[in-house]
């Protein structure tokens, strides 16, 4: 299981997959899941997907393929790249970045995110943000004809210049962990529970544009109407130094559950699990010998905020694993906490009882 979680994670991390644009991420989980005889349907958004029948009621387990990123906006007549951002990219870190720009072709090209040199910056600007609207990545190419020339034009896809590699003992480190690593565990949840002796008719689901606000979840969840859902993305964690007052979650202690989750602008969505949910995943853990973590915070939220509004409502939680340094270009999470939540996961789903009560009165 831990090979296997390593190999998949670091490979997923290896294959850009801006939001709309996971079809090599897609492929990938295509290949390896039909390696195993197991049939998959992938929608009109690009939901990958596939069912495990089993006795009991639909449970769907997901988590998203896609990353955050940027898309280009203008290319100038010098072959300089201006773009704007896809998701939550922080922009104190844009300046002097290496990226990712896919072709439509499909052919990818490195380039850095230009920074105007220190030896000619002011005493002001040495402590100023700047805004993306100002920044332009430069591919090396010196005319706006040579970079079309590329198969680069308008709304291309950017990413942060994939890495993965392992660091210290047992750490994951590089681009899009989030939530590659996600994918990596229900790649590995599948192989535990592909022969259906399963207490539910189990749907996996490796969901789109999660990154932009959210959209590729809720038309997979209104096609397979799941009775449970469990959402699988990163916790954060609160193990550094920036981090201390923002909860308990530390890397290598285990999986985490989320007990509420707001975005606090924007969307203002978040999810508050259901309670007989969380104690059924407290008694798995417990059983198994597994530590449960538990994280509650404003300032995120997951696919799961649409998906529990489905039909009459959908019995929710939110799973995952504790990750440091999200949305940069160098996250990073430890395999020991994938090893627990797959284990939590392949005992959830094979043990769950029939008699499970999925509204609130008794």
């Amino acid at each position: 299981m831990k090979e296997n979680l390593i190999k998949d994670t670091l490979q997923l991390m290896k294959i850009p997959g801006l939001s709309g644009y996971e079809d090599r991420v897609r492929k990938y989980l295509k290949d390896e899941i039909e390696a195993l005889g197991l049939s998959t349907i992938t929608d009109k958004l690009g939901n990958l997907r596939l069912q495990i029948p089993g006795n009991g009621p639909c449970i769907m387990i997901f988590t998203h393929m896609d990353q955050l990123g940027l898309v280009v906006r203008r290319i100038d007549e010098d072959g300089f790249l201006w773009f704007e951002r896809l998701g939550g990219v922080p922009e104190k870190m844009l300046p002097g970045q290496p990226v990712l720009v896919s072709a439509r072709s499909g052919q990818d090209f490195e380039g850095v995110i230009g920074i105007k040199s220190h030896h000619a910056t002011g005493p002001n600007e040495k402590y100023t943000v700047n805004s993306y609207k100002d920044l332009y990545v430069d591919l090396g190419y010196g005319s706006k004809d040579a970079v079309k020339a590329l198969g680069i034009n308008i709304g291309s896809p950017i990413v942060y210049k994939p890495s993965a590699e392992m660091l210290a003992t047992d750490k994951i480190c590089g681009t899009s962990v989030d939530d590659r690593a996600g994918c990596a565990v229900l790649l590995e949840l599948i192989r535990h529970i592909k022969n259906g002796d399963n207490g539910g008719d189990i749907h996996i689901v490796f969901t789109v544009q999660e990154e932009f606000n959210l959209r590729g979840a809720l038309p997979a969840a209104q096609q397979i109407q799941p009775d449970i859902a469990l959402q699988i993305d990163l916790i954060l964690a609160s193990d550094t130094p920036d981090m201390k007052d923002f909860g308990e979650v530390k890397l290598g202690d285990g999986p985490a559950l989320s007990m509420f989750s707001f975005h606090g602008r924007g969307t203002l969505n978040g999810v508050i699990p259901h309670p007989e949910l969380v104690k059924y995943i407290e008694k798995t853990a417990d059983q198994q010998g597994i530590t449960l973590q538990k994280s509650a915070h404003i300032g995120a939220l997951t696919d799961l905020s649409y998906v529990q509004l489905v039909n009459e409502g959908v019995v929710c939680a939110d799973l995952g694993f504790p990750m440091r340094y999200s949305h940069s270009s160098y996250e990073m999470c430890d395999v020991n906490d994938l090893v627990g939540l797959t284990q939590l996961l392949v005992s959830f789903v094979k043990g769950f009882p029939a008699s499970f009560q999925l509204n609130r009165e008794e």
